[in-house]
């Protein structure tokens, strides 16, 4: 899973106008028809991707959960509590 604050060079905390600015900045820096590196176009669509996600406060709901998840949680607690949740949802 790629870091869209990474992308856009922001901290997890940043706000809607913070995230539009930055999407600016970083999309004029790698736009293809200004930038001759090698790269600029894969950057490109990643600072596009982290924007669409971002951007849509649904989208960012679940992007930050799933994060969190990944970044912070141990697997085996995950786990047990999928099974206990599933195990009360049958009984």
């Amino acid at each position: 899973m790629s870091d869209h604050y990474a992308a856009l060079g922001l901290s997890s905390d940043a706000s809607l106008a913070d995230i539009k600015k930055a999407f600016r900045q970083k999309a004029a820096q790698y736009h293809p028809d200004r930038n001759t590196a090698a790269d600029a176009s894969e950057r490109f669509r990643a600072v596009q991707a982290a924007y669409e996600v971002l951007s849509d406060d649904t989208r960012r709901q679940a992007y930050d959960d799933n994060r969190r998840r990944n970044l912070l949680d141990d697997p085996l607690d995950t786990a047990r509590d999928i099974w206990q949740s599933y195990i009360r949802a049958v009984l």
